[in-house]
């Protein structure tokens, strides 16, 4: 059927006194076609075409359900239809909800700033490097103060308690000083509960390292990292521009000294939207932090142990000599973050050190620690062996 812009053309060419056929040849059509054109009053409307049936139909109020359960994700809805009997592709649940995201909640969020000295966030990442020629996954802790986004970054081989706090009194170290408040995610380093209408159970070793410095210990709401948003962006920026910049690395160490150097010659003196490097606006939050404690916080693992009557104790699946007048008592283990291990008595007195091995069965002995065992010994009774010699004749 021809368009309405195909009439009107025939019906002109036709007033100005064109040959039947010209017109026919001119639109493509059949002569005709043409006088059945000329006929009418008016160009007919085209038939309205019957919708094919979709297969996405039966499904879509279950859609609308989840929609309104605030799932958006495709390819879950996706493969919940297909548990529920629907045979069509994954485009028409896309092209059915592409249309509806408009209506999706806002994300948007108030940014929340804090007063000079007041807030710390804390926050844990992971990236996949080269450390001593070998590929492995580096944790960085990433500590930063919400004032002035003046940050400080550690690389560890673990996420556990300990080096979670050694990251924090390394922070406190670089901005010789310490916030009013800590504020961590939900991990079992800092949190141990974190129900979501009930009081937060901190982790009783973050609690004493936050009685040592000084600070309130604050965990961010569950799933929901807007929280603590500057570390998150900050463990983000870690990646993207050291870890482009710097691909392999001799050892932690190693790391961690390109680290301190990226941060004192590039990432302070960067400037922010407010005109000002976080360098300028740290140099008034330093001046409100609270003073470092004398001593620092012992980030050590320790346990109590049972000395054998052996006189050794057991670590990790290891066996350690102990001196052996400690035998039966209990004693107080430390271990450190670079596998030293110090053992303590009720007094607090250092007794023993060793070097934890990380080969399973090992025994690690000192001599002198079991000196007195052997002076306790008895000698072995010698026989005279002419007894034996007669009665076998």
């Amino acid at each position: 059927m021809l368009s309405r812009e195909d009439h009107n053309m025939i019906k002109q060419l036709r007033d100005q006194g064109m040959y039947l056929i010209d017109i026919a040849n001119q639109i493509g059509c059949s002569e005709r076609t043409v006088r059945r054109q000329l006929a009418l009053p008016a160009p007919q409307p085209h038939p309205k075409r019957a919708q094919r049936p979709c297969k996405l139909d039966p499904y879509k109020d279950f859609i609308d359900k989840q929609l309104s359960d605030n799932i958006w994700n495709a390819e879950v809805i996706f493969q919940m239809l297909l548990e529920r009997g629907y045979t069509g592709c994954r485009s028409l649940v896309r092209k059915y909800i592409q249309p509806k995201r408009p209506l999706r909640s806002s994300k948007q969020t108030v940014r929340y700033e804090t007063e000079p000295g007041y807030q710390l966030q804390h926050d844990w990442g992971q990236v996949q490097t080269e450390i001593a020629g070998q590929s492995c996954k580096a944790n960085i802790a990433v500590n930063v103060l919400g004032f002035s986004r003046y940050f400080h970054v550690w690389a560890a081989p673990s996420q556990n308690a300990e080096h979670t706090y050694e990251s924090l009194v390394r922070a406190f170290h670089y901005f010789e000083g310490v916030p009013k408040q800590v504020l961590v995610d939900n991990q079992k380093a800092a949190v141990l509960q974190h129900p979501r209408n009930g009081k937060v159970v901190f982790n009783a070793g973050f609690l004493e390292l936050a009685n040592h410095y000084g600070f309130t210990a604050k965990a961010c709401r569950p799933q929901r990292p807007q929280t603590k948003g500057k570390t998150e962006r900050m463990v983000g920026y870690v990646k993207h521009h050291f870890f482009q910049r710097y691909r392999s690395f001799e050892s932690y160490a190693h790391l961690n000294q390109l680290l301190e150097q990226w941060l004192s010659t590039y990432v302070h003196q960067r400037i922010q939207r407010q005109f000002q490097s976080p360098a300028e606006r740290f140099c008034k939050e330093q001046k409100v932090l609270l003073p470092l404690p004398n001593q620092d916080f012992d980030t050590r693992y320790h346990d109590i142990r049972l000395v054998g009557w052996d006189a050794y104790i057991d670590v990790r699946g290891n066996r350690y000599s102990m001196p052996a007048e400690y035998c039966g008592q209990q004693v107080s283990i430390r271990i450190s973050l670079y596998d030293e291990l110090s053992i303590y008595d009720v007094q607090s007195n250092l007794i023993a050190q060793h070097r934890l091995q990380t080969q399973q069965p090992h025994w690690q002995t000192v001599p002198e620690h079991h000196q007195s065992l052997w002076q306790h010994v008895q000698p072995v009774q010698q026989r005279d062996l002419s007894v034996y010699e007669e009665v076998v004749r």
